[in-house]
């Protein structure tokens, strides 16, 4: 990826928050953790208070044990074609973009591209339907306005990108009158593009644990712009 890329695109922010909510809760969880979050679809599904909060993504028995990217996959997988980042011809990339959405990425499209059902769980009920393209957390099929996912990092051929062995800390949000979440130190390749590709949990963490900030699950801060340039050189 070229070196202004990340400040170049329309974030939304960042997948619209596409590892932050598939319902409409508006603020986050006062303590780390899926409990309260805006990935706790609960009360949203109408699954009752005391309904078991994994589930809708994961399962201890009868899993699908063709997805490797998340353990124990319980939610039905998005078979929508998408238009990627670089479909326009952008000249943009230096990383080598995946025809469609790999790993991790595919699994929250599988939620926010509004054509799989947010209760498509375990074989059903599979009454409420997808998101609203209405919906704040309705990404689509379109990729080309979005940050360019499933793609490699490619800091050898990109002068503009960090290299991935530079030290990063994610999380350590402090809500209001709250305890402050954990925070982790490592790498950009630990942290961030573990699988050598960024993809959607590079820049939010779906369990909200190591966020830095109350909006859209970031693990950095989008001040200032610290998020964008941890991996892109200004």
């Amino acid at each position: 990826m070229k070196k202004n890329v990340l400040l170049e695109l329309p974030l939304k922010p960042l997948l619209a928050g596409i590892l932050g909510a598939a319902c409409g809760l508006t603020a986050i969880s006062a303590s780390a953790g899926i409990v309260g979050s805006r990935h706790d679809l609960r009360s949203f599904l109408g699954l009752g208070a005391n309904a078991e909060l994994c589930v809708v993504c994961h399962t201890p028995h009868d899993a699908d044990t063709t997805t490797t990217a998340a353990p124990l996959w319980n939610h039905a997988l998005t078979a929508a074609t998408f238009t990627m980042y670089s479909a326009n011809g952008s000249t943009t990339l230096d990383g080598t973009e995946d025809p469609q959405p790999t790993g991790a990425s595919k699994l929250c499209l599988s939620c926010h591209d509004g054509t799989v059902g947010l209760d498509n769980f375990g074989g059903g009920p599979n009454t409420f339907g997808p998101l609203d393209p209405t919906n704040p957390f309705y990404v689509g099929t379109d990729l080309q306005g979005q940050h360019p996912i499933s793609i490699t990092y490619e800091d050898t051929q990109d002068p503009g990108l960090h290299d991935p062995t530079n030290p990063v800390t994610i999380g350590g949000y402090t809500p209001p009158g709250g305890t402050p979440f954990p925070s982790r130190t490592g790498t950009i390749a630990s942290m961030l593009i573990p699988d050598g590709k960024v993809q959607c949990n590079s820049c939010h963490d779906v369990h909200n644990t190591f966020v830095a900030t109350s909006a859209a699950m970031l693990r950095i801060d989008m001040a200032n712009s610290t998020l964008c340039l941890t991996c892109h050189n200004k």
